[in-house]
């Protein structure tokens, strides 16, 4: 049953990575289009969606070179406008209506941030995709999914990443690393976890947002976090 939490309200934070094929870059049609195949039916329930976008399939800080973390994070916010106006694009092939609102100004392709209108949008039914974070270097589009959920009052965040939920250590190198079904955000401050970054989760703490971490590549994932049915890792206070 959708909206079972009573959620009405929700930000969605995908990352860049998500989004990618099997090689880690661009874009795959078959992860937008699960994307999507989900966002129909949560929208259909009367759930306004607000979604921010990552940029890591395309760029991703600086690579290993020396350039100027300044210039490198303007990169990467222009990155997620790729990912943002491409998930627009397969959202409204299956007829929903969304609105991309960056951060920097491109009037040319999209519109610029504005809170009130973007509220708006939100209660008329549009998805609405926030792009180019929070559109200052040295924060990451963590920050701007936290930032975004306190501004227009979401109930909740939910993130979507390539792992299903928090651990306090990789499972990738460590196959004994814990998987935390419920964690509170000081502990995950305290203990260093990778979840998202300090910022985001100092600003979810401070704000009580609820977040809830987990794989977009397990089948409904997105309807089952906003079902309020058991998955990934729920953070909160």
């Amino acid at each position: 049953m959708i909206n079972g939490n009573n959620y009405k309200r929700v930000i969605i934070k995908l990352s860049g990575e998500a989004l990618a094929g099997d090689n880690g870059f661009g874009l795959d049609n078959s992860k937008l289009e699960n994307v999507v195949g989900q966002i129909g039916p949560i929208i259909n329930k009367g759930i306004q969606i607000g979604i921010i976008v990552g940029g890591g399939n395309f760029w991703r800080g600086r690579q290993g070179s020396n350039m100027d973390r300044t210039a490198a994070d303007h990169m990467g916010m222009l990155a997620t406008v790729i990912n943002a106006l491409a998930l627009q694009d397969a959202l409204e092939k299956h007829g929903i209506q969304t609105r991309v609102q960056t951060a920097l100004t491109i009037t040319r392709v999209a519109e610029p941030y504005i809170l009130r209108r973007a509220i708006r949008h939100l209660e008329k039914g549009r998805v609405v995709i926030f792009a180019c974070g929070t559109g200052n270097p040295y924060f990451s589009t963590d920050t701007g999914a936290a930032l975004r959920a306190a501004e227009v009052q979401a109930d909740v965040l939910l993130l979507a990443k390539n792992i299903d939920g928090v651990y306090d250590g990789d499972p990738k190198t460590n196959p004994q690393a814990k998987k935390y079904d419920n964690i509170k955000f000081i502990d995950v401050i305290k203990n260093g976890l990778k979840a998202m970054d300090t910022t985001a989760t100092s600003m979810c703490m401070e704000n009580n947002i609820p977040v809830i971490v987990f794989a977009l590549n397990e089948p409904d994932s997105i309807i089952k976090a906003v079902s309020g049915k058991k998955i990934g890792t729920l953070i909160n206070n």
